[in-house]
């Protein structure tokens, strides 16, 4: 995985095709294909480290995940199902979340999803068609653990994924608890750039060069999104909760994180711990929003973290820099 192709496909990528985004997402779902990582790797404490080993191990589950022995806790008694972002992998994304909410005593299982036919990294692929392959993992998940139902959590892309599960698939009937991470619940408009991007001379070009379906079907006013926020974006049964973030540098306008069915609880990190102004690509491996998670996966059991300031800004220049060391 390329971290400097994330970065420029979320931000710059995306808003040029922004303006075309409606009609582009609604092509016929495309192939992708799906791994189950199984061979642990290290415990990260910055996406950027993260993302390097990544690079240099292909195929790496994130530490303490998808042990298919693992039997639930009382507890703890239903498995977390992990789904990682666009242009990334499970450990990338998981290499801090998974060990953490391991050792809180959850089973943890991790899917990496929808690589499209003759893409380099993984969440490229028709989001449709990833979230069946997200629940055929739930599926195994729950054959191997004995369990009845399974919390999802997401991350970016993994969001949608999951809820297009959910909502779409027939995930409800198995799923208690979605949790979505920066999720792109409503896309972004990419701070209005999308128009501006396109009708830049050679812009077309550039959008081919780091396009997918998947990046496309996260924009505002996608199809899919039209499609899975209607009527409602919630469906019955499935207690949901959005965690954004007011300085997400991929999802603009932030309030877009937020999902408007019954009984949706959206936290902003920013209106629990004020000073600390993580954003999107830092929100997996920021302390006091791994908290934040725990917390949203079970309330009643784990409070929220010390709140501790964090720039603005975190994490991009070492994801940077990373990808092209």
């Amino acid at each position: 995985m390329n971290g400097t192709r994330r970065i420029v496909a979320a931000l710059a990528g995306a808003a040029a095709v922004a303006a075309v985004s409606v009609t582009g997402a609604g092509a016929a779902p495309s192939g992708s294909t799906a791994f189950v990582p199984v061979t642990p790797g290290p415990v990260a404490t910055t996406h950027a480290q993260a993302a390097g080993y990544a690079e240099d191990h292909p195929g790496a589950a994130p530490a303490r995940s998808n042990d298919f022995g693992c039997v639930p806790a009382p507890d703890h008694p239903r498995p977390v199902v992990l789904a990682h972002g666009t242009d990334s992998n499970s450990y990338s994304d998981w290499a801090a979340v998974a060990p953490m909410l391991a050792d809180a005593g959850w089973c943890v299982f991790a899917l990496d999803y929808g690589k499209a036919d003759g893409a380099d990294d993984y969440g490229t692929g028709d989001i449709r068609v990833s979230a069946a392959q997200l629940g055929g993992f739930v599926e195994r998940v729950r054959a191997d653990t004995g369990a009845d139902k399974v919390d999802l959590l997401g991350y970016s892309q993994g969001a949608t994924v999951a809820r297009y599960y959910v909502n779409r698939l027939g995930g409800s009937a198995v799923v208690d608890r979605w949790v979505g991470v920066a999720s792109p619940s409503y896309g972004g408009t990419f701070y209005g750039l999308g128009t501006a991007a396109v009708a830049a001379p050679g812009a077309t070009d550039a959008v081919e060069d780091f396009f997918s379906v998947a990046l496309a079907q996260q924009l505002q006013g996608s199809e899919l999104l039209t499609e899975l926020n209607t009527p409602v974006d919630t469906v019955p049964g499935v207690r949901y909760t959005t965690i954004g973030s007011r300085v997400d540098e991929v999802i603009q306008p932030s309030t877009n994180v937020a999902l408007r069915g019954p009984g949706a609880v959206n936290l902003m990190i920013q209106d629990l711990c004020p000073p600390d102004q993580t954003g999107h690509f830092n929100m997996v491996y920021d302390p006091f929003s791994l908290t934040v998670i725990r917390h949203a996966l079970a309330p009643e059991r784990y409070a929220l973290g010390e709140c501790i300031p964090v720039p603005l800004g975190t994490g991009i220049p070492e994801l940077i820099i990373e990808s092209n060391s």
